[in-house]
């Protein structure tokens, strides 16, 4: 009974993480556009002075939700970085959002070393309050969203993979 238990609290936590995907990416691509969230609430930026949708007016912009100890974003962030360097003449711009899974991950100069462990040479907003996060209605790490040269929203992707998909929607951006 236990184990049945345990089977349907995992069977119904997929559901809902499978849900919250869906009603994620509903809505921050209804109708294919919505204006970018504010990055207002960071604590601190690396890399970068603060930015905001209207400074980024014009540029594709890619905003990626991560999180130093996530394995997932690890595994994401070479492909991240590569788009960073590769499109930066064409006009994309890069911003890291580093939003804390964990306690120890608030540590800001921990989170330097990181990011130049990383050669992470993007903007990266601290968001230990995860006020970034809540603005964009963010749920997952990594989380990408990619925003075309007006400031719409237009292509969301959560977790991992797809990284061929992903470098179309940059390349798609670019060449509006």
């Amino acid at each position: 009974m236990r184990a049945d238990r345990r089977l349907v609290l995992r069977i119904g936590a997929l559901v809902l993480g499978l849900v919250g995907v869906g009603l994620a990416g509903y809505l921050m691509a209804r109708d294919g556009q919505q204006p970018m969230p504010s990055l207002a609430g960071a604590s601190q930026w690396l890399n970068s002075p603060p930015l905001d949708a209207p400074a980024l007016k014009g540029k594709v912009v890619l905003v990626d939700f991560w999180t130093w100890d996530c394995v997932n974003c690890q595994r994401s962030l070479p492909h991240v970085n590569d788009w960073s360097r590769r499109y930066a003449d064409q006009g994309l711009v890069v911003i890291g959002v580093h939003t804390p899974e964990y306690d120890y991950e608030h540590d800001v100069g921990t989170l330097r070393q990181k990011v130049a462990s990383l050669s992470i040479a993007y903007p990266v907003a601290v968001d230990n309050d995860y006020q970034v996060w809540n603005a964009w209605g963010n749920q997952f790490w990594p989380a990408h969203y990619f925003i075309d040269r007006k400031g719409q929203v237009r292509h969301v992707h959560f977790g991992e993979g797809d990284y061929a998909g992903q470098e179309q929607v940059i390349q798609a951006l670019l060449a509006e």
